[in-house]
């Protein structure tokens, strides 16, 4: 593909993205990751991204760059994803990320926040289940949903085969474009994976849960 060519395929990589995401089953799972564009050291040279690209902090370091959401389901499949800067709170998403769903969510402790719950809830009949913090009142939760929220580790697995195999992180990019661009095709490229990363469910919510 020539390099002059690339801007043209952005929106139809869009729609064709679209159109890979899976079924929602009543059942899914939220997480965010950082997408870094450089190294830290060189955070205050770099100009690619600059005034699109911040400052974040995950629970490891600091990074400059983006966060990539995701909502997945218990098969693997992606539902739905948002791109924002390195700095956005990762709850800003959440209802334009669900807005299509139904059933129950499944989060970490880092969506923590009643109003937002309540939100969920009534605006699009949601139950936003967030695991409490270690210093919180553990909350009484069904069994199911106690073991399904264990379950989360799918979506860190699928954030780990779409960083180390389908290479949507990398600090080469000389373009925004170019960086949407890689970003959608390890996005498609996962979605047309044969194996994905799945719970294996007997059971399912019903469409009108």
């Amino acid at each position: 593909m020539k390099v002059e060519w690339m801007p043209s395929t952005l929106l139809p990589l869009c729609v064709y993205l679209k159109h890979c995401f899976g079924q929602c089953t009543g059942i899914s799972f939220l997480e965010a990751t950082a997408i870094k564009v450089c190294h830290n050291r060189r955070i205050s040279s770099h100009r690619v991204f600059k005034n699109l690209a911040a400052r974040g902090k995950t629970s490891v370091d600091w990074f400059f760059g983006f966060k990539l959401h995701l909502v997945v389901n218990e098969c693997g499949e992606l539902l739905n994803v948002q791109v924002t800067p390195g700095n956005t709170d990762d709850r800003q998403p959440v209802p334009t990320l669900l807005k299509s769903l139904f059933g129950k969510v499944f989060a970490d402790r880092g969506y923590i926040s009643q109003s937002l719950t309540e939100q969920l809830r009534q605006n699009l009949g949601l139950e936003f289940l967030v695991k409490p913090r270690h210093n919180m009142k553990n909350r009484l939760m069904r069994l199911h949903d106690k073991l399904l929220s264990r379950k989360r580790s799918i979506v860190e697995t699928i954030i780990d085969q779409l960083k180390n195999i389908s290479q949507i992180e990398h600090s080469r990019h000389r373009s925004p474009v170019n960086f949407c661009i890689n970003l959608l095709c390890g996005l498609i490229a996962y979605s047309h994976q044969p194996k994905k990363p799945s719970l294996f469910l007997e059971w399912a919510l019903p469409a009108s849960a």
